[in-house]
């Protein structure tokens, strides 16, 4: 059975759904969300449980005031020995915070104390707040309070993750459309050239009149990512090198060949490299544009039993991982994983001999706590993960359990 503590953050987790600025440069429609009646149970529930004063950071302030730079898993980490648990801290006043979504630079937090137990509430400034006074003129404009939300992660740290790389499985691979050709025979291109690309079957590149250009993105060199337990292979993870639109969808002419005689000629899909990390060659594949999605990073931990493992460390130079960087884990949404998922990461125990034995028995160590991870993009087999806190190097296979 969970503890209480264990329930209230689940439950919080709904409530606090997107604390987080968009990460994609969007704008972020938190505000429009509607607060359900089980939300503002959740929130209630929160408030008057809040967490045990053990769970309290040995040097949590009474009170901060929320400043521009600061995101919500830094601020967790003045208040709590472990950051990912801060909806259980974080006591809603709704009769204050209409929207528990979001938190703002010039926010006053203040820790309350009672009865062994802590909450975490909100107020204005003393100085009324540092949020921007939007003046109107007769011009007709806006400005959203909602883009200084603070986010949950400092943005910079994933964000080429959320628009590069890409995991996918070998049938999607091969499938992938391909440039096949470029102009005056030219072997590299980028930004602003022309190229021409062909399809398989359903992934043909086809241009539908009247309807928005399709966009694409272009990759290369595929690495197969395998499971260091059980040497499957769960997907190929593909290197971003830029970005192209459609300019006219593939097609067949018909004609005559050298003889004369009815042929049929291919001709192939054009596309114009509109943003060229590095520069694209002939054989890179193309993968549509996803849409934009609206996403939220609130760290909770897993419901179910967690027995994972790292299977690569992004950059292919690298062999430790260190803190905020880049990790593959093998588990996805085929496991239960979710954007937001917490998780701790076990150093595994050395084998020493015992020395104070006769027989030099061999020993193995008990398995160690290195620090925190959280799953910022899932996949169906695999998960990209930010490294958040650890004691010393992460390497591939070390093992990830529930952070509690």
């Amino acid at each position: 059975m969970m503890a209480k503590s264990e329930l209230t953050v689940i439950g919080a987790v709904a409530t606090l759904a997107l604390l987080s600025s968009s990460l994609m440069g969007m704008s972020v429609w938190a505000q429009n969300w509607p607060v359900t009646a089980k939300q503002k149970a959740t929130a209630t529930q929160v408030a008057q449980s809040g967490v045990p004063l053990s769970e309290l950071s040995a040097n949590a302030p009474d009170s901060y005031l929320v400043k521009r730079g600061d995101t919500l898993w830094a601020i967790s980490g003045l208040f709590l020995k472990n950051a990912w648990r801060w909806p259980e801290l974080w006591g809603m006043n709704l009769q204050e915070i209409k929207n528990p979504h979001l938190i703002y630079p010039g926010q006053q937090l203040y820790l309350d104390k009672k009865d062994g137990r802590a909450t975490l509430r909100s107020g204005a400034a003393p100085d009324g707040g540092s949020l921007p006074t939007v003046r109107m003129s007769p011009r007709t404009r806006y400005e959203s309070l909602a883009s200084d939300a603070l986010p949950t992660l400092k943005n910079r740290l994933i964000e080429p993750f959320l628009a590069e790389p890409v995991i996918v499985d070998e049938n999607g691979l091969n499938a992938a459309p391909r440039i096949v050709a470029a102009q005056e025979g030219r072997v590299l291109l980028t930004r602003g050239d022309r190229a021409y690309a062909r399809g398989k079957g359903d992934a043909g590149l086809v241009d539908a009149p009247g309807q928005k250009q399709k966009a694409y993105r272009i990759f290369r060199n595929a690495t197969p990512l395998k499971d260091p337990i059980t040497g499957e292979v769960l997907g190929y993870e593909a290197q971003f090198v830029g970005k192209a639109l459609l300019v006219r969808g593939e097609s067949t002419q018909d004609g005559t060949d050298k003889e004369g005689k009815p042929h049929t000629d291919i001709v192939p899909a054009t596309i114009d490299i509109v943003v060229a990390k590095e520069e694209v060659r002939v054989g890179d594949r193309l993968l549509p544009e996803p849409p934009q999605q609206m996403l939220s990073y609130v760290p909770h931990a897993p419901q179910n039993k967690v027995d994972a493992r790292i299977v690569s460390i992004y950059g292919s130079a690298v062999v430790n991982a260190a803190q905020n960087q880049v990790v593959v884990i093998n588990r996805g949404t085929r496991d239960g994983v979710e954007r937001g998922h917490v998780m701790a990461i076990m150093k595994d125990g050395a084998r020493v001999i015992d020395k104070t034995d006769e027989a030099r028995a061999e020993l193995k160590l008990p398995d160690e706590r290195n620090g925190l991870l959280m799953v910022f993009r899932p996949f169906e087999k695999l998960s990209y993960a930010l490294v958040l806190d650890i004691t010393d190097a992460v390497k591939v296979g070390d093992r990830l359990v529930n952070p509690r």
